[in-house]
């Protein structure tokens, strides 16, 4: 059971960022593993498990990330990540697709719900389902955005797709979308109630997560 990270799983990132190196992280395996993995993979379980009791009916697939980096891709840097996140996605998504999530670093963590890897033919997908009932989109967009805790997020296009409203353009010019609750290290990722605390947000988020799973459907991109 999941009873919260402690100020010492700031400081075991703090050092790991400045001694990414294979020596340090063996002398200090037990650490990580007390510190930083281990209640990891317990809020994610939790939070799965909260999940499956408040949406028995939509099934979803958990991923906690390793703290190994895939050594084709170190790009000068270290072999551990410094940052470590879990994902929920539905049954229905074979690789990639819309997901919630949840991340933590040594200054920081956050959570949300986003479609971080959509292709660009996912993301003319979703432009084309936004233009067939902007008003729909529009009322979706504004429940998100009068969460005064969330932040939109993505990279936005250098030449516009279209203009449709102030409301609707905060989405429909970005190459990948997602929205962020994000937090100094401290508070609520320290307590066990994180997981409540988590499902919570998800459940606000729910109704923008099941458009893009119609989004999804529609164009399953790389993922099928």
């Amino acid at each position: 059971m999941f009873e919260g990270f402690t100020t010492q799983t700031s400081d075991f990132l703090w050092e790991l960022a400045f001694h990414n190196e294979r020596p340090w992280f063996l002398a200090h395996k037990e650490q990580f593993e007390q510190l930083l993995n281990l209640p990891l993979k317990a809020l994610a379980a939790d939070t799965a498990a909260l999940m499956e009791q408040r949406f028995p009916s939509r099934g979803f697939k958990l991923h906690v990330s390793r703290i190994y980096r895939d050594a084709r891709r170190l790009f000068g840097r270290g072999p551990y990540k410094d940052h470590l996140w879990f994902s929920l996605k539905s049954n229905e998504i074979l690789l990639e697709g819309p997901m919630f999530w949840f991340e933590i670093g040594a200054a920081d963590f956050s959570y949300g719900m986003g479609f971080y890897s959509a292709t660009p033919a996912q993301m003319a997908a979703f432009r084309r389902k936004v233009d067939a009932n902007p008003a729909r989109f529009e009322r979706l967009a504004r429940a998100v955005m009068k969460e005064k805790d969330f932040r939109i997020t993505g990279e936005e296009y250098a030449r516009p797709k279209g203009r449709r409203s102030d409301v609707i353009d905060q989405w429909y010019n970005r190459k990948r979308l997602g929205i962020e609750v994000s937090r100094d290290f401290g508070g609520d990722v320290l307590s066990g109630r994180l997981p409540e605390i988590l499902v919570d947000c998800y459940e606000r988020l729910m109704p923008m997560f099941d458009f893009f799973m119609e989004v999804y459907r529609e164009e399953p991109g790389s993922s099928r």
